[in-house]
């Protein structure tokens, strides 16, 4: 009480990212200096031993903390002592908010999001500086072997606690009223589908994310058919050559041929000719 009546009133300065900045290199420092005063230890593996000692010393804190315990005789907890000690938190709430004095609220800037952003990132890489390095243990057959017990007493114990129930028979009513219920059903559902969906389309808004998603799909088919088209381009299907292909070959060739070179054309002109010539030489 003395030191508080001679303290005088106070400015509270606002904490800067400065002022933040030398208290996270005072943290840093004393952190450092703690550690250079320990010395080197050599860490001793767990054995089973050292299992069962740490075991049966907490059996043992365990009983003696309930043999200090005496006897004591439960009260019940009554409305009044419900009334009181909600009294009692009201009060607390209310004595607590007198001593908060007034505040300035300050904005989150984008400089103090940028110093929480950096604290964050020093505290994850601090933190991984003090994890130590663990050994993997591969699962064992041993191991496996005992998860799978644990799991079939774990259900055991869970079966053992279930009540028995009675079963009762499916009788020939409880099959006619579950077809009833079934067949309800689906008239019900029918025809709700009838009034609701059946001879109506389903209007979707052509929006812009809509059309863009229609042609990127455009593009990439099109992307697709190319590719295709360009791995089986230059390729042939081999068929065998029989002399009747041979045969059906050449006559399409000389088709071609005599279509192309007017050959047809031709040989009627020349019979034609040679019938004029004929009947020249009988009337002459």
């Amino acid at each position: 009480v003395l030191y508080k009546d001679s303290v005088g009133v106070g400015t509270p300065s606002p904490v800067t990212p400065e002022m933040e900045r030398v208290k996270r290199n005072q943290e840093i420092c004393s952190s450092v200096l703690y550690k250079e005063n320990i010395g080197k230890a050599t860490p001793t593996p767990v054995t089973p031993e050292m299992e069962r000692v740490k075991r049966n010393q907490e059996i043992i804190s365990s009983v003696l903390y309930k043999e200090n315990v005496g006897k004591v005789t439960p009260t019940p907890l009554t409305p009044e002592m419900e009334r009181v000690r909600r009294n009692q938190e009201i009060i607390s709430s209310v004595l607590y908010k007198e001593n908060v004095g007034q505040a300035t609220p300050t904005p989150v800037t984008p400089e103090m999001e940028r110093v929480k952003r950096n604290q964050e990132q020093i505290s994850s890489v601090s933190y991984r500086e003090c994890l130590g390095k663990a050994t993997p243990s591969p699962v064992t057959p041993e191991m496996e072997r005992v998860k799978r017990n644990q799991e079939q007493l774990s259900s055991v114990l869970y079966k053992e606690h279930m009540a028995k129930g009675t079963p009762t028979p499916l009788t020939p009513e409880m099959e006619r009223a579950k077809r009833n219920q079934e067949n309800i059903s689906s008239v019900l559902y029918s025809d709700s589908f009838r009034k609701q969906v059946q001879g109506k389309a389903a209007y979707v808004l052509d929006t812009p994310e809509m059309r863009r998603v229609r042609e990127t799909q455009k593009h990439i088919s099109t992307v697709k058919y190319h590719e295709d088209f360009e791995k089986s381009k230059g390729s042939f299907t081999p068929v065998v050559t029989d002399p009747i292909t041979e045969r059906v070959k050449k006559n399409m060739q000389d088709f071609s041929d005599i279509s192309y070179r007017g050959i047809q054309r031709r040989v009627v002109e020349m019979e034609r000719k040679r019938v004029d010539q004929d009947q020249e030489n009988l009337t002459g």
